[in-house]
């Protein structure tokens, strides 16, 4: 199984950004953390972040046929993207969203996700963890569309 981890504008700055909300741990420390998750599960990982939400646009388009999920991390394109979840219901690439803050408990225009809707589910409000949490989720839901 191969799957596609997005992540979206301004996750290139954790570790040094808002500590208090996002943690001191950085990217690379997410993705160091996945790939041993993925290796433990079998799964193949490939990891990417933009600020561009055209790239990410394009990115997910390109997932087709190369990979089997996604676990994705819109950031604050969660809030304000119709193209994102479009490309996502394009493709039909099971998804899991996943947020390092919870969403829910902050300002209000931060409680409403374009994605939900086209996402197999969400996790938010784990820190880091909510990543590994994901991956093991989908790893688990496309398993069981194996079974089907």
């Amino acid at each position: 199984m191969r799957i596609l981890v997005l992540n979206g504008p301004n996750l290139n700055l954790l570790g040094t950004r808002q500590k208090s909300i996002y943690g001191n741990k950085d990217l690379d420390w997410i993705k160091d953390r996945l790939e041993k998750t993925a290796a433990e599960l079998g799964l193949q990982i490939d990891f990417r972040q933009s600020n561009d939400e055209g790239k990410l646009v394009d990115w997910i388009g390109a997932a087709a046929g190369q990979f089997d999920g996604m676990v994705i991390n819109p950031a604050a394109y969660t809030h304000t993207s119709v193209a994102i979840p479009d490309a996502i219901a394009a493709v039909q690439l099971p998804s899991i969203e996943v947020h390092i803050s919870n969403v829910h408990a902050r300002e209000e225009f931060r409680k409403h996700s374009f994605l939900a809707p086209v996402c197999v589910g969400q996790i938010c409000g784990l820190g880091p963890d909510g990543y590994e949490w994901a991956l093991r989720a989908l790893h688990r839901y496309l398993s069981k569309q194996g079974e089907a």
